[in-house]
């Protein structure tokens, strides 16, 4: 099968998570990213560990499938180039705070006056209007100012950050949707589209149960561990050998579990007897459940509640994860030749894109592919013309 983004010219002009994050899904769809680095060192991830050979993983793993050009995009002649690529481009990405790429004459007007089919994508922290536009912002301070952190962890703890950075990865999701739809939307118009993506929206707005609870009660929701705040019992348990989750989320799955606890006098219990009522005495329900759980290794209670139909899961780390055979079995991480590393794995597209298989190619060098494309450009634009 073709790759369905195959023939897309992508300009990359993004550094750190959340634009490179974006790009990629775009690579592995097919699209030729071309990754705009300064010559000094290029993208700031370039320098985040872990390393193995001297070799960011973390760069590595956002930055697959791309090609890479070095411009000082401060010098006129750099501009020059750049503004030869964007007329044979589809996609422009950026992610410099708001106010940047006008001074520096990227911005969409002047990109749109070169292309008039160009989709430019501007992603920030907080947009590119309103009283935070001009805000610095990394994942961690998006996470703290949306409310995400203020709802993770336990009731006795400070907030907490979110394991993985949220903020950036679903923006950088938001952002390949968005510009997927723009391609669809200037098939139908041919016209291109300027997109303004802040990390504090896309993280604010994917907040379904911290929303609907705002919505409900005008109140914000407080930190309450692994419970959910609108079904119980819906949390961590402790085993004999570890801990489980145990999802019993509707009141078939209760009655069952409490079945399988030879506790079904605690079907018709009126702490119990709806969804409101179990999570007001979620308390003393966790103390029953657990007095079960407790007495049973990880693998059996996981077994029993399967049988029944209830969702249950073992609390895994990312290595655990990774070497589990539902992701061998989904191809999740793949061994790729590396130029300097011999071989090292990489994350693969998640979608199984009907025949579609992306092929996975590493991480360019700095600068890679200059005389590539930046001795194509007079080709590139001669082929345009005709």
């Amino acid at each position: 099968m073709k790759a369905p983004l195959d023939n897309i010219r992508v300009i990359d002009l993004t550094r750190v998570l959340s634009g490179p994050f974006c790009t990629a899904m775009l690579a592995d769809m097919g699209a030729e990213v071309i990754k705009i680095e300064h010559p000094d060192g290029g993208d700031d991830a370039r320098h985040f560990g872990p390393f193995k050979n001297n070799k960011s993983l973390y760069f590595a793993l956002i930055n697959r499938n791309k090609k890479s050009i070095s411009l000082d995009l401060k010098q006129r002649s750099a501009i020059e180039k750049l503004n030869e690529l964007v007329r044979c481009a589809d996609i422009l990405v950026e992610n410099f705070r708001p106010g940047v790429t006008k001074r520096l004459g990227v911005d969409f007007e002047t990109m749109h006056e070169i292309n008039p089919r160009l989709i430019y994508l501007s992603i920030s922290g907080f947009g590119q209007d309103g009283p935070l536009a001009g805000k610095p912002a990394l994942d961690t301070v998006v996470q703290a100012m949306s409310g995400i952190m203020a709802t993770t962890g336990t009731q006795d703890a400070d907030p907490t950050r979110v394991g993985e950075s949220v903020a950036d990865i679903i923006t950088g999701i938001y952002g390949a949707w968005a510009l997927s739809t723009a391609l669809y939307s200037r098939s139908v118009n041919n016209e291109g589209l300027y997109l303004d993506l802040a990390m504090f929206d896309a993280l604010f707005t994917s907040q379904v149960t911290n929303l609907s609870q705002l919505i409900a009660t005008n109140s914000a929701p407080g930190r309450i561990g692994n419970r959910h705040p609108a079904s119980a019992p819906f949390d961590s348990f402790t085993a004999s050998d570890g801990q489980v989750i145990i999802a019993a989320a509707t009141k078939t799955m209760f009655d069952q579990l409490c079945i399988l606890m030879e506790q079904p006098d605690l079907c018709n219990d009126t702490r119990f007897l709806t969804e409101t009522s179990r999570i007001q005495f979620e308390p003393e329900l966790k103390s029953i459940i657990e007095k079960w759980t407790c007495r049973h290794s990880c693998a059996d209670i996981i077994r029993m509640c399967e049988e029944v139909g209830i969702p249950v899961g073992p609390i895994w780390d990312i290595k655990t994860a990774a070497e589990s055979e539902n992701a061998r079995n989904r191809s999740l991480l793949s061994d790729i030749s590396h130029p300097v590393l011999e071989t090292m794995q990489y994350v693969t597209q998640p979608v199984r894109f009907g025949g579609y298989r992306p092929t996975i190619k590493p991480e360019p060098e700095l600068g890679a592919n200059n005389s590539e494309i930046l001795d194509g450009l007079a080709q590139d634009t001669a082929n345009l013309k005709n």
